[in-house]
C-alpha cells in the first residue's frame, strides 16, 4: 500500500492499518485501490465533515464498513470494547480506521496499544503526540490522569 499525503493527519500503524481524518468519496476510493478491504469508522454520521452516507459510498466501493460512532464529550468503555472486538474480527485483513480528525482513532490506538495489543505503546503515543494531546473526558480514557484538568492540545496550534 502506498501512503497518500493528501489525508488528513493521516499515519500507518502496520502492514495491514492505517488511520486518518474523515476521507473524501475520492480518497476512499483511493484505500480500495491500495488494498484496504475494511473501513472502520469512528467518527459519527452526524459530525461537521462527515460524508453525507458513507455506509452507501464505502458499499458501493465493495468494501465492508464498520461503524462505532464515538461521542466525542464522551468515549466510553463500551466504545473501546467495540473497537477492540472489531480489531480482533479483522485481524490480517488490511483496513482503515477514520475520524473526523484522528483524534478519536489515535488515542483508541494509544490505550490499545497501552493495553499490550496492537502496536508498541511508544509508537502508538507517537502517533496520537502528532496529532493532539488529550485531555479532559480523554486524558481519562486512555489512563492519563496528569492531563485530566487540561484542555485538549493539537498539533500546530498548542504545542
Amino acid at each position: 500500500m502506498t501512503d497518500p499525503t493528501d489525508f488528513i493527519n493521516f499515519r500507518r500503524i502496520n502492514a495491514n492499518i492505517t488511520t486518518s481524518g474523515q476521507p473524501t468519496e475520492a480518497q476512499l476510493a483511493t484505500l480500495k485501490s491500495n488494498g484496504v478491504t475494511h473501513i472502520v469508522n469512528l467518527g459519527p454520521h452526524t459530525n461537521k465533515g462527515a460524508l453525507v452516507d458513507e455506509t452507501k459510498s464505502v458499499a458501493a466501493l465493495g468494501l465492508e464498513y464498520i461503524y462505532i460512532p464515538v461521542d466525542f464529550d464522551a468515549p466510553t468503555d463500551a466504545d473501546f470494547a467495540q473497537f477492540c472486538e472489531t480489531l480482533e474480527t479483522l485481524a490480517g485483513k488490511t483496513i482503515h480506521v477514520h475520524c473526523i480528525y484522528n483524534a478519536r482513532v489515535s488515542a483508541f490506538f494509544y490505550r490499545y496499544a497501552k493495553g499490550g495489543k496492537g502496536p508498541e505503546k511508544d509508537f502508538a503515543f507517537d502517533q496520537m503526540d502528532g496529532i493532539w494531546r488529550p485531555g479532559g473526558v480523554w486524558a481519562d480514557f486512555i489512563a492519563n490522569p496528569a492531563d485530566a484538568d487540561k484542555p485538549n492540545r493539537y498539533q500546530g496550534d498548542d504545542y
